[in-house]
């Protein structure tokens, strides 16, 4: 069966704030070595039915366009999840018998003994990790601006009442004014 017929389910990820890419980098040298581990098996037993059961991992970014006081526009990524990763992954419920895989303990221990993780999100460390469902997985996509569709923009202004600013758009554009109030 090919990797695409497989069944693969995005699955979250706890690690502590700020390891989000250091965990990343830690499960893609994972995948590789899964990849190569298949490779050496696939030389031997031509027959067998192998695939990867980790595929991806990705730290859902979106961009952010900020305003400094001077006006200049400033983009910068941000995490929409701070302290979480996803893990796009295919757990077989128990070992195959090829000697390579071990069920889904194997490659779930492997990432949570990577400095930084705190373990799956929803389940004990003795359980089967649970997926997260498509819609779930679909609404951080839309966040991230993987997908269309009506997404909110992400714009953040560094003002202070009693500011100056001056208004560079629009009907207004010109005029100039003084912030008296800020809605958050």
């Amino acid at each position: 069966m090919s990797e695409k017929k497989r069944n693969y389910e995005w699955y979250v990820v706890q690690t502590y704030t700020g390891y989000e890419q250091k965990v990343e980098k830690e499960i893609n040298m994972l995948i590789a070595a899964e990849k190569r581990e298949l490779d050496e098996v696939k030389q031997t037993a031509p027959g067998e039915d192998l695939y990867p059961l980790l595929r991806t991992v990705k730290v859902p970014m979106r961009e952010i366009v900020g305003t400094t006081k001077t006006g200049k526009q400033v983009k910068r990524n941000e995490k929409v999840l701070p302290g979480y990763i996803l893990v796009e992954m295919s757990l077989p419920l128990e070992a195959d018998g090829v000697g390579v895989r071990k069920g889904w303990k194997d490659p779930c221990s492997k990432i949570r003994k990577i400095q930084g993780v705190n373990g799956f999100v929803g389940t004990k460390p003795t359980e089967r990790p649970k997926p997260i469902s498509d819609a779930e997985y679909n609404k951080i996509r839309l966040q991230t601006g993987e997908v269309k569709g009506d997404r909110t923009a992400f714009i953040q202004q560094d003002y202070d009442i009693n500011d100056r600013v001056k208004i560079t758009e629009g009907p207004f554009a010109t005029f100039s004014g003084t912030v008296e109030e800020i809605l958050a």
